[in-house]
């Protein structure tokens, strides 16, 4: 667009123009005072006096017409739109927040119409661009954190022109700035961009609400210590509290929740912290409900319970070792048990019988009775792994804690049973709820066969070989294993059993290979078939020469590692990346060991912890060895869940994970009006509430010229003699009226 427009000489910086009207100014004041002292011809003094006072001007400005081709861009405005989930929550007008910032930042549009306005969502980590239907959006109140320092370092960090002005739409519960956050906090979030902060709250009052706000913990996990919880519960919103319950319980998949622990908060000016220690007898993931039983007119029920995942360790792995007799293959596994110092067992070996004949009175006797009923009641729960070694459950009483047995291994517990001349089926194990929990079926019929004698070299299997709780061994011994004297029968793997060493000659009635070592996962434990009692082989033989009688520990630490989930022999690692929240479908990141085949599937199935559910099953190809696959799965309801991962025919790997309704954005619903108000003051912003945003007084357009001609409208010496010969004039006029 081309203009014309008067302006001073073009060698004449601002400040001098400036300067130049205020000379002038004060030289017309100081003759105008002048003038009443006038005795005569005030009327000839004054106007050759203001004449010569304005052509000094013009001589000193130089006035040119100025023809200029320009152009208007507006100025770069950043609209920071929060996407938390926290913007889901009812707003002032019971519509969801979300509404009250899309109308705001429709109206910063409108107002702004010359600005060049780029509205970005903030969240967690660097703000990404919103456009068009993204803002009426649900999938933009998904975003797990509302970061906001960390999208101003960005956006300062970003090598794109800067902003000339910054506006936050927000309901003001930001992770950071803290509520907490001092002046000088708030004003450096703006020096770093050089540039005010507007802010615009979308929300003034508080819903109604008590929840759990927050759930800490007093150092780490550790299975059978207690645990420490410090619970923090709010009411807001007019809500009236005072005594509100606490309960924390722990989610299992083989039964109710299991009660962990109660109390009361004391409500205080809208708050209470209330020390809840708990104790998790299984290690793992254990994942643990910390609820609150509401006061009446509560509104929203979402954050009434929060879902905790701890990761709990051991301090000593407890193994709980019962042999039948004191055999080769019983001292060798008792001897590395012993051997390991993060290992504590406790082992019986029976050496008599309660039909045993002994001629001697109890107190004479140095040998102690089996305590079975102590073992498998009180005591069992303090376990993380059984072992029960050529053992005959029926001489014992151990059949009716059977059902124990299986109960605590649904439960999370661990369970090995080796094999040996009173093992599974010639051990009673047939039929029993302990048989509805190992890898293998047992034949349950009168005339059936328990054991086969017959010497023999076990098998690898393809999921043996690729099994990484067998890597150890497979490191020392490679492919050789040593002669078995003889195996105990098995049936048929389970659906959910894997067999990792097979039987070369005898098989199954389907046909297949009978398994001799299997594993499993019932419930929420783990369980393991050997069914052959010379593992001692791998520590005296051959075999155990060549390999200085290393590969019977090896065996042993995979299978209990296994047992107690340690990562070296699980399959893979999960996790839910960005966190679950419900009704989003969340994607689970895999990361795989290295495999010989790419061309694996990989399937995943997930099955709801605290209720019934559907059940999903996602499958993908693994291709390349990229160490890692996404797998997304559908949206999932607020719950705790676990995921069981399988890679082609290789061992399960199990991971525990928690969705929530709003996870922290939804813990504390009050908005922070004050906090986006403290903001804009520190670093020289304004504030408005959603319906006064265009209101806002936002920057205006930068005027740049691409061709300019600057026209004297007079020389300059001509300039010069006019204002010569006006203050001459004025000095004469001057002389006549009197003035000096």
């Amino acid at each position: 667009m081309l203009s014309t427009h008067l302006g001073s000489s073009a060698d004449l910086p601002e400040w001098a123009v400036w300067l130049s009207f205020i000379v002038a100014a004060a030289s017309v004041a100081a003759l105008l005072n002048e003038m009443r002292r006038s005795e005569r011809g005030a009327l000839v003094t004054a106007a050759t006096g203001l004449l010569a006072a304005a052509t000094l001007l013009l001589a000193v400005l130089r006035p040119a017409r100025v023809s200029a081709r320009e152009s208007k861009i507006g100025a770069r405005v950043v609209v920071l739109a929060d996407t938390s989930r926290s913007m889901a929550l009812a707003g002032d007008d019971g519509r969801p927040r979300r509404d009250a910032r899309d109308q705001a930042i429709s109206m910063l549009q409108k107002s702004a119409a010359g600005a060049r306005l780029l509205v970005l969502a903030f969240g967690d980590g660097a703000p990404t661009p919103l456009v068009g239907d993204d803002l009426r959006s649900k999938g933009t109140t998904q975003a797990a954190h509302s970061d906001l320092g960390a999208a101003l370092r960005a956006l300062a960090a970003s090598p794109d022109e800067h902003a000339a002005t910054v506006v936050v739409v927000s309901d003001g519960r930001l992770d950071d700035p803290t509520e907490d956050a001092s002046d000088a906090a708030l004003r450096a979030m703006g020096e770093a961009l050089h540039v005010p902060i507007d802010t615009v709250a979308t929300t003034r009052d508080a819903p109604a609400d008590a929840s759990v706000r927050r759930v800490s913990a007093a150092g780490a996990a550790v299975a059978h210590v207690p645990l420490p919880l410090r619970v923090e519960v709010g009411c807001a919103g007019g809500l009236v509290c005072d005594d509100i319950p606490v309960a924390a319980r722990e989610l299992r998949d083989d039964g109710p929740a299991v009660l962990l622990a109660t109390g009361v908060a004391h409500v205080k000016d809208g708050k209470a912290v209330l020390e809840l220690p708990i104790t998790l007898e299984q290690a793992g993931a254990r994942i643990v409900e910390i609820a609150i039983t509401p006061p009446a007119g509560d509104t929203i029920a979402a954050n009434d319970r929060r879902l905790v995942t701890f990761q709990v360790t051991r301090e000593r792995v407890r193994v709980l070792h019962v042999a039948g007799r004191p055999t080769n293959d019983v001292r060798a596994l008792r001897q590395w048990l012993k051997s390991d110092a993060s290992v504590d067992v406790v082992a019986f070996f029976i050496l008599r019988t309660p039909t045993d004949d002994v001629r001697a009175t109890q107190n004479e006797l140095a040998l102690i009775p089996f305590p079975v009923d102590e073992l498998f009641t009180e005591h069992l729960p303090s376990f993380d792994a059984v072992v029960l070694q050529d053992f005959d459950a029926q001489p014992y009483g151990l059949e009716k804690y059977l059902g124990n047995i299986q109960h605590y291994v649904r439960g999370g517990g661990g369970l090995v049973m080796v094999g040996g001349q009173n093992s599974f089926i010639a051990g009673g194990y047939a039929g029993t709820p302990l048989a509805e929990i190992l890898p293998v079926e047992l034949d349950r019929s009168p005339n059936a066969t328990s054991a086969d004698t017959s010497p023999f070299v076990p098998q690898w299997t393809s999921e043996g070989r690729a099994a990484p709780l067998l890597g150890p061994l497979r490191n020392i011994v490679s492919d050789d294993l040593p002669e078995m004297p003889g195996a105990n029968v098995l049936g048929e793997v389970r659906r959910d059993g894997l067999v990792l060493w097979a039987h070369p000659s005898r098989t199954t009635r389907s046909g297949t290979k009978m398994p001799v070592l299997a594993v499993a996962e019932p419930g929420d434990g783990r369980t393991i078939a050997l069914g052959v009692d010379g593992t001692w082989e791998l520590k005296f033989s051959q075999l155990a020469a060549k390999t200085v009688g290393r590969a019977h520990g090896a065996l042993w630490d995979g299978l209990l590692g296994w047992l107690m989930r340690d990562p070296r022999f699980e399959t893979s690692q999960m996790e839910v990346v960005g966190g679950c929240a419900a009704g989003v479908a969340p994607t689970i990141r895999a990361r795989l060991l290295p495999s010989d085949s790419m061309a694996q599937l990989v399937a995943l199935d997930v099955t709801r912890i605290d209720t019934r559910g559907a059940p999903a099953h996602v499958e993908a190809s693994r291709t390349q060895d990229t160490g890692s696959i996404d797998l997304r799965l559908p949206a999932l309801e607020a719950g705790a869940y676990t995921a069981r991962l399988r890679v082609a025919s290789g061992a399960a790997t199990r991971y525990d994970f928690a969705c929530e309704a709003g996870g922290d954005e939804w813990a504390d619903s009050r908005p922070d009006a004050k906090r986006l108000a403290a903001l804009a003051a520190a670093t020289g912003g304004a504030f408005a509430f959603a319906d006064g945003a265009g209101r806002l007084a936002l920057p205006g357009p930068t005027v740049v010229s691409a061709e300019r001609h600057v026209t004297p409208i007079a020389p300059p010496w001509a300039w010069s003699f006019a204002a010569g010969m006006l203050l001459g004039a004025h000095w004469v006029a001057r002389r006549r009226s009197g003035l000096s």
